[in-house]
């Protein structure tokens, strides 16, 4: 059983919305006190600008607090993967989590599979897997042609089944879809409330099991534990109008998650 914590779970406590933000040392700490396993550090900038000594001593905090690292990104040029391959043997993480896309940057199919085949000896040497993460900008069926057509069992999906139900692909699919490549899960619970003056709905985040997001469904389907894919809490919460409030209710959050996730694995 590897459950973690993402830094989506800090979102609003490593924000400039927040009196005193917190750094990753102290997202770190926090996550060890939560009794958590894995900090996955996703879509933080400034990763890629840290210097060696300062990777250094974020890999030495992490390794004192029984802390085991990710990294995550956006996009699957080589280049990119490159870099960030070197900053994960820095902090001895044993997996990348990007995306097909970054911001306009749009691959093909093909281009895809180039760019990933191209990393993927540099990466199975270093002991990296990459993991695909689900999500709205690309339908999962293309996800999966791309993972199928690199063909090294080092690059597979990270699944997070909230995500795609803005394309209008249904949860219960997008698992079905993934399963048997899925090399890290994003757990997250979602549901759809009624706008103000009932026109439309915002898709939104929940405590999760509270939600939309069949868990038995997902860990039967995925068997994390059994297969060893680390499970790593997110969070889609919106500002709950003061800082005291959204901090609380972040960390209730979090701890709402965890508790959950020990109980399904256990």
């Amino acid at each position: 059983m590897t459950i973690g914590l993402s830094t989506y779970a800090f979102f609003w406590r490593r924000s400039e919305r927040v009196s005193r933000p917190l750094d990753l040392l102290a997202v770190i700490e926090r996550t060890a006190a939560a009794g958590a396993g894995v900090l996955q550090i996703c879509d933080v900038p400034d990763l890629e600008r840290l210097s060696a000594a300062e990777l250094a001593a974020l890999r030495a905090a992490s390794e004192q607090a029984g802390v085991a690292l990710e990294v995550g990104f956006r996009g699957v040029r080589s280049a990119s993967l490159e870099r960030f391959l070197d900053v994960a043997v820095a902090l001895r993480a044993r997996l990348v989590r990007t995306m097909l896309g970054a911001g306009a940057d749009r691959p093909t199919v093909q281009e895809a599979v180039r760019e990933l085949r191209a990393v993927a000896p540099r990466y199975a040497d270093a002991g990296v897997r990459i993991g695909l993460e689900t999500y709205e900008v690309f339908a999962t069926s293309d996800l999966l042609r791309v993972v199928t057509g690199v063909g090294d069992p080092g690059v597979g999906v990270c699944l997070d089944p909230a995500n795609t139900v803005a394309r209008l692909e249904q949860p219960q699919a997008t698992i079905d879809q993934v399963a048997e490549h899925v090399v890290n899960l994003h757990v997250k619970d979602f549901a759809f409330k009624r706008s103000p003056g009932l026109v439309g709905f915002a898709l939104t985040g929940c405590e999760l099991g509270t939600g939309l997001l069949d868990l038995d469904y997902l860990y039967d389907r995925v068997r994390p534990s059994e297969r060893g894919i680390s499970e790593i809490v997110e969070h889609w919460l919106p500002w709950q109008g003061d800082e005291v409030t959204t901090v609380e209710t972040e960390q209730r959050w979090t701890e709402r998650s965890l508790a959950v996730m020990r109980g399904l694995a256990g």
